[in-house]
């Protein structure tokens, strides 16, 4: 263990959940959510990371505080883990490895430190309800941006035929190692997008940014069977009506909203 670590402590005026999804891209260590701020630690210089959020924050005009320290290191992933709790969504019990599992629910194995969505941020745990409600026995899904995993594994536990794919091969792997946690299998899985690929599916999954989803909604379309289900989170108040624009053609069967975010629930008519 290295006597030192860096941190850097990231409070933003609000939209919390956008920071946080932008320090979990950049950097493979898990991030702390405490009274308000996210804290990122890691072995290495953090400047670049702090610009970054700035950058993003000047983008956003959202007003963002930074603190960048040099610390004397000790077992913070241990403290880490301490902090991290099991939670229930619908018919699942999501929860890491180092915790039992609860009887009569479906049990979720995911390990924040190694993953890109442990189910606690808002859109995430929406998209599980989603699949809870909507995902059938021998359904065809699709997660695009699979990050972990997570919703793909949910979809696997319903008995549907999971395909997953990410943009970042890091997400890719963190996703196939939770899929064995759980002793699930997928199906096809790649690094790439949902144009990489000319299957139809009963549901698709996006949960992503709503930039990102506007940009390929084309291929988001194309993906869908008729008659079938399109699930979209990771959108934000100000571009909920975008969305809804750009998917016009489809039937809205839910629109949940959790705090600023919002995840649609789509039928291809």
């Amino acid at each position: 263990m290295n006597e030192y670590y860096y941190q850097l402590i990231v409070t933003p005026k609000s939209h919390i959940g956008i920071f946080n999804d932008l320090l979990l891209e950049l950097l493979q260590n898990a991030v702390e959510e405490k009274e308000g701020s996210l804290i990122a630690r890691d072995s290495e210089p953090l400047e670049d990371i702090e610009w970054a959020v700035k950058q993003l924050s000047n983008k956003l005009g959202i007003e963002t505080k930074t603190l960048l320290t040099k610390e004397r290191n000790e077992d913070w992933i241990s403290k880490y883990k301490n902090s991290v709790r099991p939670l229930k969504l619908e018919k699942f019990y999501i929860r890491p490895q180092w915790e039992n599992p609860e009887n009569g629910f479906i049990d979720i194995i995911i390990n924040p430190a190694l993953a890109f969505g442990s189910g606690h941020h808002e859109s995430t745990s929406s998209c599980i309800k989603s699949i809870s409600k909507y995902v059938k026995s021998k359904d065809e899904f699709l997660d695009v941006g699979c990050g972990s995993g997570i919703l793909g594994v949910c979809a696997a536990k319903l008995g549907a035929k999971v395909d997953i794919c990410d943009t970042d091969e890091i997400a890719v792997k963190s996703a196939k190692e939770n899929f064995r946690l759980n002793d699930m299998d997928f199906v096809n899985c790649w690094v790439g997008s949902a144009n990489d690929t000319t299957n139809r599916y009963d549901v698709v999954a996006a949960n992503i940014i709503a930039d990102i989803i506007l940009m390929i909604g084309k291929d988001l379309k194309k993906r869908v069977k008729f008659g079938g289900i399109l699930i979209l989170s990771g959108i934000i108040d100000k571009y909920i009506d975008n969305v809804k624009d750009k998917f016009k053609e489809f039937e809205i069967i839910e629109n949940i909203q959790n705090k600023e975010w919002h995840t649609l629930v789509l039928k291809r008519k």
